[in-house]
Formats: C-alpha cells, sequence, structure tokens
C-alpha cells in the first residue's frame, strides 16, 4: 500500500486536472454548436465569444460546461470519452479489424522487439570494446553521445528513403529506427556496470591470474546486471517511440502511430488520445515485464532486487 497509495495520488491529481482543462479547452467550440441548436450564449456574436478566455466563457455559461464532456470532436476529449473509445477498441472489436487497438498494437509491437533486439545487443557489444579498449573509448563513446543529438523527427525520414530506395521496406526500417533509440541507454548503462568493481577485486583476480575474458564473466559482467536492466526499461521504451515515430513518416495504415494520424487527419481527436495512451500502456508492460525477469535474475544471483 505504501507504493501504491503515492501512484493513484499522482494518477487522481492528473485525472483532475485534465477533467478541469477540458472545460476552457472545449468552451468556445461547444458555445458556437450550442447556439447553432438554439440555444442561448454569453456573448451572443462568435467574434466576441473569441476574445473572451474559455474560463471566463464557461462562467459566463455554465449550463454549457456538461455539454464541454460530451462534443464529438472535442479540441481536448474527456477522460472518459478516451476510456470508453479505448475500451471498444480494445475489448469490442475483434483482434483482426483495423479498428481495434490489439491489432494495431501487434504491428508496432513487432518491430519495437526486433529493433530493442538489435539495439541492444549492439549497444552490448559497444560497451564490452569501450571498457577494454581505450581506442574504441576514445573514438567511439563521443560519436554514440553524438548521434542522440539529432532529432529522431528529422532522422527517420531520411533512414526510412535511403532503406526504401535500397529495397528494403516493411518491418526492418522501423526496427533500424528503434534500434538506432534503444542502443544509446544500453551503451551507457553496461559501461557504466563493466567499470563498477573497483580495484581490489579487479586485483585480487590478478592474483588468480585471471585474463580479460575470465573477469568479464567472473566479476565485470555479474556486477553490471543491475545497470543492464535497468538500461533494458529505458531502451524498450524507447524502441516504442522510435517506433511511433517510424510509423508517421511511412503513411503506414496500421500501428499506433498510424491511428494516431488518422485521428489527427480527420479531425477526431479521441482516436488519437485513445492510441496515445494505449502506447503508454504497452510501454508499461514492457517495462513491468522486465522489471518481472529482473527481480528472478537478481534473486537467482544473489542479489537484493531494488
Amino acid at each position: 500500500m505504501k507504493s501504491i497509495l503515492p501512484v493513484f495520488t499522482i494518477i487522481a491529481a492528473v485525472l483532475f486536472i485534465w477533467a478541469l482543462a477540458v472545460v476552457p479547452m472545449n468552451m468556445h467550440l461547444t458555445a458556437d454548436q450550442a447556439q447553432r441548436s438554439g440555444a442561448i450564449v454569453t456573448p451572443d456574436t462568435p467574434i466576441a465569444r473569441k476574445e473572451t478566455n474559455g474560463f471566463v466563457l464557461a462562467l459566463k455559461n455554465p449550463h454549457l460546461i456538461p455539454l464541454t464532456y460530451v462534443g464529438k470532436r472535442p479540441n481536448l476529449p474527456s477522460p472518459h470519452q478516451v476510456a470508453v473509445e479505448m475500451f471498444d477498441t480494445i475489448f469490442g472489436k475483434k483482434i483482426t479489424s483495423k479498428r481495434s487497438l490489439v491489432y494495431h498494437g501487434w504491428i508496432t509491437l513487432a518491430p519495437t522487439l526486433l529493433g530493442f533486439a538489435i539495439g541492444t545487443l549492439l549497444g552490448v557489444l559497444l560497451a564490452v570494446g569501450i571498457v577494454f579498449s581505450r581506442v574504441m573509448d576514445k573514438s567511439v563513446m563521443p560519436w554514440a553521445i553524438v548521434s542522440q543529438t539529432i532529432p529522431i523527427l528529422a532522422l527517420a525520414p531520411m533512414i526510412i528513403v535511403v532503406l526504401g530506395a535500397a529495397g528494403i521496406h516493411g518491418v526492418l526500417p522501423k526496427s533500424v529506427i528503434a534500434a538506432y533509440l534503444s542502443f544509446f541507454p544500453v551503451v551507457v548503462g553496461m559501461v557504466k556496470g563493466l567499470r563498477g568493481p573497483d580495484h581490489m577485486q579487479l586485483d585480487l583476480l590478478r592474483t588468480y591470474s585471471t585474463n580479460n575474458a575470465q573477469s568479464f564473466w567472473k566479476l565485470r559482467l555479474p556486477s553490471s546486471t543491475p545497470f543492464l536492466f535497468a538500461s533494458f526499461k529505458i531502451g524498450i521504451s524507447a524502441s516504442l517511440i522510435g517506433t511511433i515515430v517510424a510509423e508517421l513518416p511511412t503513411g503506414a495504415k496500421a500501428g499506433f502511430g498510424a491511428r494516431m494520424l488518422v485521428g489527427d487527419q480527420y479531425g477526431q481527436p479521441i482516436l488519437s488520445w485513445a492510441a496515445l495512451f494505449a502506447a503508454a500502456l504497452t510501454a508499461a508492460a514492457l517495462v513491468g515485464i522486465i522489471s518481472f525477469v529482473e527481480r528472478g535474475t537478481l534473486r537467482k544471483m544473489g542479489m537484493k532486487p531494488a
């Protein structure tokens, strides 16, 4: 309860602020629609209402406040509208239907997992090279840092175009972008973990005449395990973001990114918000799975999970 209560407190606060923000965000649109339906609205002209703050307009028209929560195409959907849309598209549709968020989730999840695997493998190999090679430490690490300064929104279309020109389509281009975002946390975490053992521990292994490979497997790798799992949690979330970003410039017809794009293009923000929260829940589930594996792994290694 001590860990659950703060979480629910934050969630309740976010929902309260969200619900409160719905009124001013939707009030102008609601007032225009209500006036066209014959309702009395103050001020009575669209130009005057446009110059009026949303909160002030709500105070002048309290009878319109409930309508701001049920608009079909609101500027800001209310929490219950997003919840209903998610329930309907997750449980109320066949998973093979293109209106199902489960279907779109799988389309996004496949390149996410592949990109995460590629990024993790690349990150671990680079980290090992950086720790055991001074040349790689001085040459590769700065470039790895610089690579993360390039905006992914600018890089993703370039990767898609280049790979498309090479005849590579489908899952792989999106996986490359996901790997690009996920490898860096793994590199940093593994380097920190592999360099974690102190000099006394390393000197002790040298007295046993161990080589670099033996010190890696017996000391450096086990000590880096907590750092590795922490990097996994960041990396899997970054992979999901990379996949969603990759779906936007490709004009993808399926996936969370495509669902958000459809909502924006057709003026249906409820669809975009439902896909956004579905992506957040997917990321939370992936992080939860990694945390579960982490606890089991650390217990078997005799370490206390965080």
